[in-house]
């Protein structure tokens, strides 16, 4: 059994309150008597893309897991790698990664797009994961992360900035059948759906989240819940090759 913690959208600035949710979760997640095989944190990050609150998230996100952290549209990509990716050079490149675990492999890429809010996946993005894609054995499961869903959740705020271009994903995807499932962020809200036949899971955002639209007076601008706690997802894969999904709320430090 392969079983991957999945948090998202932790948006550290100069208050404290976004990192004391995030230690909550940190801390609940290294309490576990179990041994993940990874840690994921899709993307958002930094509030403000500060180097400052990349210090502070290397700390916070340090874990005795194996750890996966993306950008999302709220970080920059030269000061997240300066930050969280010891050693690579602080450029403006797409931070696209591969976690080769025991029994699985988890691609994750870069959906930001540079001074945007909505995603994309650039062509230099498509062709690695491809690679990625055909260098694995067809038997090994392969799920793939970034930060924004390629697809509508219904949720208005959400949906205009999501990840476009996303027929150039689903015309790959047909080429790998062992791609298992996608795993994103960028929604603060924990979804389910599809995406190119496979699995499309949201992970809960960690800082705040989103109220649906049904939820609220009609036209209302208060999107967000700041008093809901935070929560994360465990993705599993079982010895048959099944993923399946549980979501977990973390009672927020005071």
């Amino acid at each position: 059994m392969i079983v991957i913690a999945h948090l998202s959208d932790i948006h550290l600035d100069a208050d404290r309150r976004a990192a004391d949710r995030t230690r909550a979760v940190m801390e609940y997640l290294d309490g576990l008597p179990y041994d993940l095989d990874a840690v994921l944190v899709s993307g958002d990050i930094a509030d403000h893309a500060q180097d400052g609150e990349y210090e502070q998230a290397a700390k916070l996100l340090d874990s005795r897991h194996p750890l996966v952290v993306c950008p999302g549209n709220h970080d920059d990509r030269a000061a997240f790698r300066r930050g969280l990716l010891a050693g690579e050079a602080a450029s403006a490149d797409p931070v696209d990664q591969v976690l080769r675990g025991e029994g699985f492999v988890l691609a994750v890429c870069d959906s930001s797009v540079p001074g945007e809010h909505h995603g994309f996946l650039e062509d230099s993005t498509l062709a690695w994961l491809d690679g990625v894609l055909a260098d694995t054995p067809r038997e090994t499961p392969v799920l793939v992360a970034f930060h924004h869903p390629p697809v509508p959740l219904h949720v208005p705020y959400v949906d205009r900035i999501r990840q476009f271009g996303e027929e150039r994903l689903a015309e790959l995807v047909e080429r790998h059948p062992h791609l298992t499932g996608f795993l994103c962020g960028h929604a603060h809200t924990a979804a389910a759906t599809t995406f190119a036949g496979r699995p499309l899971l949201v992970a809960p955002g960690v800082v705040s989240t989103v109220r649906l639209p049904w939820e609220g007076p009609s036209g209302t601008s208060q999107y967000v819940h700041l008093d809901e706690p935070p929560a994360v997802a465990f993705h599993v894969i079982g010895d048959d090759g099944r993923l399946t999904t549980h979501y977990r709320v973390v009672p927020a430090r005071r």
